[in-house]
């Protein structure tokens, strides 16, 4: 493999802080697509409805003062009901402040520029291509935005995916920033849950897989990650995983999860990792610098469950030594874990029918 073209010495991170040029803006900003910079009136009119909303609150409560139906002295406990619409001005202040500098286009330039200076290419908005990693495959509908990517002998793409599944109150985005990794070599299905990014509200992975395939693994390693790889892959998963390499992974990827699938190694943060921080840009690049350099030797791993392909008979040819390259059908996808409430409601559902028809039955024919 190739070394990649952005690496950490060289990365150029003045584009993210440096001063910009307002005119160069201007021209950036007029070419930015509506999804990233929506109209004017769409970004101030749910602000001018927050506005309006206390103002005529506020007057029903002043006319209900002066009619008398309440006690002489109304500024009592009773006028704490007023704080939560008092409140909406300083809603309306943050939305706007909010829509005004999203629709600066300053990030946005910030990113194209920053990508320009490091070999890279930028969009700002983008509907996500058919990966293979958990993330996007959920369903819903994902858009993916701030994405940088290289392309070349070792690919590269960082971006941050929102994706919605459901609708109404059932309605749930999913956030996360993600970096997208080609290996030389298709690997077994392998899944490392960060211990350090598990919170209340980001728990772990949207995906659960069944514990059976759980592996342990020596020294701190568990500490860190949780380690699945499909059954009868755990002597695969060891020659991957070598002290070494689990130093590394321990060293600089202990806040994200791991996820190689196919031939391809995802990191994926509860946080956006596509930034104008310019150190989480140094951090992550450094990382893509120490994993692309580890995981070259991985290129020789081969899977033993394939059938070598019998190449004495073909003229001109030397048998294989070893078997090709892939991974067996049942090395290329880990086992999900089965939920079983919704078989248990389907269940309630389906009894719940059944005593309200046998009652209608019953009711019309008097039995």
């Amino acid at each position: 493999m190739t070394a990649p073209t952005t690496r950490t010495a060289t990365l150029d991170t003045r584009p993210l802080t440096e001063r910009i040029d307002r005119r160069a803006l201007r021209e950036y900003r007029a070419g930015l697509p509506g999804e990233v910079r929506p109209p004017l009136m769409a970004a101030i009119w749910p602000a001018v409805v927050l506005a309006v909303l206390p103002v005529l609150f506020l007057s029903a409560w002043w006319f209900v003062l002066e009619d008398g139906s309440i006690p002489d002295e109304p500024w009592d406990r009773s006028a704490l009901i007023l704080l939560p619409y008092l409140a909406l001005p300083v809603g309306m202040l943050v939305l706007l402040v909010r829509a005004v500098r999203r629709r600066s286009g300053v990030r946005q330039y910030r990113l194209d520029r920053f990508a320009r200076a490091n070999g890279l290419s930028y969009r700002p908005f983008a509907i996500p291509v058919a990966l293979p990693g958990l993330i996007f495959t959920m369903g819903g509908t994902s858009v993916v935005r701030d994405l940088l990517w290289r392309g070349g002998r070792s690919p590269l793409s960082v971006g941050n995916q929102r994706t919605t599944i459901g609708s109404g109150r059932n309605r749930k985005e999913h956030r996360w920033g993600y970096v997208a990794l080609r290996l030389p070599v298709a690997l077994p299905h392998i899944v490392l849950d960060a211990a350090g990014n598990n919170s209340l509200l980001h728990p772990r992975l949207p995906v659960a897989y069944a514990k059976d395939q759980r592996l342990s693994l020596e020294g701190d390693f568990d500490r860190h990650f949780e380690l699945y790889c499909p059954r009868g892959y755990e002597t695969d998963a060891l020659y991957l995983f070598t002290p070494d390499i689990m130093a590394r992974f321990i060293d600089t990827v202990a806040e994200l999860d791991v996820e190689i699938v196919d031939d391809h190694l995802f990191l994926y943060s509860p946080k956006d990792l596509s930034t104008l921080d310019p150190e989480v840009w140094t951090w992550l690049m450094s990382v893509v610098d120490i994993l692309t350099e580890r995981i070259a030797q991985w290129e020789r791993w081969r899977d033993r469950r394939l059938e070598p392909v019998d190449a004495a008979t073909m003229p001109g040819s030397f048998p294989l030594i070893r078997p090709p390259r892939g991974v067996a059908g049942q090395g290329r996808r880990l086992s999900r874990r089965t939920g079983w409430w919704w078989v248990i409601g389907l269940a309630l559902a389906v009894y719940g029918w059944y005593l309200i028809i046998g009652d209608a039955v019953r009711a019309i024919t008097g039995g």
